[in-house]
C-alpha cells in the first residue's frame, strides 16, 4: 500500500517542481504517531507488525517522493515529523530515540522539521544521528497555546541543540502549523501573528 501511494503523489510532485514550486514539504505524521509513541509502537505489535519493518517500508516510500522531487536538483525536499495538532491537541509523545538512527541517516529529504515545543518532544540528544550537512528545523515555538515563549529560553534551546548539529544547519520555526484542520487551532489571529514574528525576531538575532 505505502508504494501504491508513493507512486501516486511522485506524480503530484513532480508536477508541483515542473510548475516551479522551489520547495515542497512532506508531511508525515506515521513516523512519531505509529513508529514513534510507545502505544503507537504496541498497537503495531499487536496487529502482528514489525515496527521497524514498518519503519523501512515507510522510508522507502517517502524517498520514492523525495526522489521525484530532487528529479529536479534545485528543488528542495522537507519532511515535518508532526505530532498531531488539531484543535491544539496532539497525538504523540516521546523521544525520536527509537526511529532516530535509521531516519536521520536514511531519509533523503533535505531538511528535517522535528516538534520540540513541549517536555513531551523528549531532548535533543537523538540529533546526534544527523549526518552532516542535513538540516534541522526546530520547531520551538508551540501554535497549540498564545502565550509568546522566552526568547533567552529559545536561545538556550537553539544552543543546546548546536551540540549535536552544527549552527548553520539548524533554523527555527513553529512546532505545526496553526490549523492542520479547518476549525484551526485554539489561537487568535493576534497570537498566530505574534508567533510567527517571534520566529522572524530569533532567527535574525540567531543567524543574522
Amino acid at each position: 500500500m505505502i508504494a501504491d501511494l508513493a507512486a501516486i503523489l511522485c506524480d503530484e510532485v513532480w508536477l508541483l517542481a515542473q510548475e516551479g514550486a522551489s520547495y515542497i514539504q512532506l508531511d508525515a505524521p506515521s513516523y512519531t504517531v505509529h513508529l514513534m509513541d510507545p502505544r503507537g509502537r504496541q498497537e503495531l505489535v499487536d496487529a502482528g507488525l514489525d515496527p521497524d519493518e514498518v519503519l523501512d517500508d515507510t522510508i522507502a516510500g517517502d524517498n520514492q517522493l523525495i526522489a521525484a522531487i530532487h528529479r529536479r536538483p534545485e528543488v528542495i525536499a522537507g519532511i515535518h515529523l508532526c505530532r498531531g495538532n488539531n484543535r491544539s491537541a496532539w497525538a504523540a509523545e516521546g523521544s525520536y530515540e527509537p526511529i532516530a538512527e535509521k531516519l536521520f541517516c536514511t531519509l533523503q529529504a533535505d531538511n528535517i522539521l522535528l516538534e520540540f515545543d513541549s517536555e513531551r518532544a523528549g531532548g535533543f540528544d537523538p540529533l546526534r544521528f544527523v549526518p552532516k550537512g542535513k538540516n534541522v528545523v526546530l520547531g520551538l515555538i508551540t501554535s497549540k497555546e498564545p502565550q509568546v515563549e522566552s526568547e533567552d529560553l529559545l536561545r538556550r534551546r537553539v544552543d543546546e541543540a548546536a551540540k549535536y548539529v552544527s549552527m548553520e544547519n539548524l533554523a527555527i520555526s513553529t512546532q505545526c502549523g496553526f490549523a492542520s484542520t479547518a476549525p484551526g487551532n485554539l489561537i487568535s489571529w493576534d497570537d498566530q501573528r505574534r508567533k510567527l514574528e517571534l520566529v522572524a525576531r530569533m532567527a535574525r538575532k540567531i543567524w543574522g
